[in-house]
């Protein structure tokens, strides 16, 4: 994997982008009706946490004392909570376009992941909603967030392979756009990737990527494309070639997929929204002192399993 080293005008280039120009110490974070509202402001830092039991099943029906949130050796206190059985989800769908998906029919392939995750998202019905983009060196938006299953089809029939691959920088964008898309909506936010898994020309490291995403409390999931023999090759959970994608999506809360058949396709698509749907939202004060917060979310059941972002930005804007 060729990955260049980030340049600072790039970074700067990534912080411009903000529409809202939110500050990274300030997840949006606000309930749904009937629901308590987080004050999303300077002092409040909101925790999105998948949380599993041993055999892989959503642990329900948890309170704030059953959670822990460690900063950095220091116990954080939880000052507001929300546990989400069934939320809404706002979710990018990114699409890989380099030349290298035209291979094995990885777009159409990818293509049809997405359109499983469509099917398991309840658009149409004023709740759910999806966006388009794509990239190669740059990024594309083919489709703003919608409910309108029709105009994301039509938007992925638009996506055709070409080019080179900026795969990291691309996340770092879209990941930024679902940030700075009406903020305070009460959707679930997450970006997903369809790719192959290769990177030929991104200015940012997989690190600062998975800084910028859970900086803004933003899961990425990655589903990788791959034939049935590099799929063996590879076992279902990967192996080298996916370990900086495994390791930038986890950081941020989300995970990686492999996947070379539609039952593998349906499994992960059908994974990402429910984990999107059943999720605990912590919130606590803000650190006082700039810079990067690492976090570390788990529960008082040691035998249960949390996946939250693993840090947190205070005082500074993402990308600076």
């Amino acid at each position: 994997m060729n990955v260049t080293k980030r340049r600072p005008a790039v970074i700067s280039a990534l912080a411009l982008m903000l529409v809202c120009a939110p500050s990274v110490a300030m997840p949006q974070e606000t309930g749904q009706a009937a629901t308590p509202t987080f004050r999303s402001a300077v002092d409040l830092v909101s925790v999105a946490a998948v949380v599993r039991d041993k055999r892989g099943r959503f642990a329900r029906n948890l309170r704030k004392e059953d959670f822990v949130v460690d900063e950095g050796g220091t116990r954080r206190e939880i000052l507001e909570f929300r546990a989400d059985d069934n939320a809404p989800i706002r979710v990018a769908l990114l699409f890989d376009v380099s030349g290298s998906m035209r291979l094995s029919d990885r777009l159409d392939e990818a293509r049809q992941a997405a359109r499983h995750l469509l099917g398991a998202l309840s658009l149409g019905r004023d709740a759910d909603e999806a966006a388009v983009f794509s990239f190669d060196m740059n990024l594309q938006s083919l489709q703003p967030f919608t409910a309108d299953a029709g105009a994301i089809e039509s938007a992925l029939a638009r996506v055709e392979p070409y080019g080179q691959t900026s795969l990291y920088d691309a996340i770092a964008k879209t990941a930024q756009r679902v940030a700075d898309t009406c903020p305070g909506d009460p959707r679930r936010r997450a970006v997903v990737v369809f790719t192959d898994g290769l990177d030929t020309s991104s200015e940012l490291l997989p690190e600062k990527v998975a800084a910028i995403a859970s900086a803004i409390d933003v899961p990425v999931y990655v589903m990788t494309v791959v034939s049935a023999s590099n799929y063996e090759d590879r076992g279902a959970h990967g192996a080298a070639p996916d370990s900086a994608l495994r390791a930038l999506a986890q950081w941020t809360g989300g995970d990686l997929f492999v996947t070379s058949a539609p039952a593998h396709e349906s499994v992960a698509a059908r994974q990402i929204v429910d984990e999107l749907r059943h999720q605990y939202v912590l919130a606590f004060n803000a650190s006082a002192a700039q810079g990067w917060h690492p976090l570390d979310v788990k529960t008082r059941d040691r035998d249960l399993t949390v996946r939250a972002r693993r840090g947190y930005a205070a005082g500074v804007r993402v990308g600076s």
